[in-house]
């Protein structure tokens, strides 16, 4: 929490935990007279009460950022804003008041594009501090949502955000990262090593669904196998993007572009 109080950055964690959000929905406040809030979270009373509080102990709120338009990132919004007497609403996509960009500023942030978990997601730097929201957790790895390109534009999104002098990641679920360039490799390595067990797969002659997870995602525990549905299936549209998906493989029918 020293790397936080040496920015000004309030980091308030809700109390939802589970599989995907690990220990809660990571929200930060930044700035001051008036305040940010990047992702709101879920909307759990003892939550808006602590960003409510934490608004007023800032100066009032001057906006709200959103990373993506997950409900555990976005619940909270409605609520805060009732609460906090009204400001913009910024985000990629949606109903919002401020439509951001990859490069755009908003407020003191400025955006990254970092597609793949979802479509819309943001990153948003601010000096050498990224709020990378689902893009990097604190632990564990993420699922890649199958959009057109999502896996290729997510493994640039790394890689951007691995060229930039940052010295903290304040992820969306989990602990900060204080060694960003280890956990943006780990992060990078993690998916090309995934890539290479699913080709091995591929050669070895799996052509199934199940084939491929058991085969590629075998340390994925059972709760989370739907999840490594998901992302097997943006790795198979990459592969098949690049010519290198072969005849008769089972393909996931992912439903929508919002998980």
């Amino acid at each position: 929490m020293d790397l936080l109080r040496a920015r000004d950055i309030a980091l308030l964690r809700a109390d939802n935990p589970g599989p995907f959000s690990l220990t809660g929905t990571n929200s930060y406040a930044v700035g001051r007279d008036p305040a940010w809030v990047i992702d709101p979270g879920p909307a759990l009373v003892a939550h808006l009460d602590a960003l409510a509080s934490e608004v007023a102990r800032r100066g009032g709120l001057a906006g709200i950022a959103l990373t993506h338009d997950h409900p555990d990132h976005t619940e909270a919004v409605a609520p805060l804003l009732e609460r906090a007497g009204g400001a913009p609403v910024a985000a990629a996509r949606g109903d919002v008041d401020i439509r951001v960009a990859d490069g755009d500023s908003v407020g003191p942030l400025r955006a990254l594009a970092t597609p793949g978990h979802a479509p819309d997601h943001l990153a948003f730097v601010l000096d050498d501090v990224a709020f990378t929201g689902d893009a990097v957790l604190g632990e564990g790895s993420v699922f890649i949502a199958p959009n057109g390109g999502a896996l290729a534009g997510y493994l640039a999104g790394l890689e951007r955000l691995l060229a930039l002098p940052l010295a903290l990641l304040c992820p969306g679920h989990g602990p900060l990262v204080d060694d960003p360039a280890a956990k943006l490799r780990e992060y990078i390595d993690h998916r090309l090593d995934r890539e290479a067990a699913l080709v091995a797969a591929l050669e070895h002659g799996d052509r199934t669904i199940d084939a491929l997870l058991d085969s590629a995602w075998a340390d994925v525990p059972a709760p989370l196998r739907g999840a490594a549905t998901v992302t097997l299936a943006a790795h198979l549209d990459k592969l098949a993007g690049e010519g290198c998906l072969p005849e008769g493989v089972e393909r996931p029918q992912i439903q929508g572009s919002s998980l």
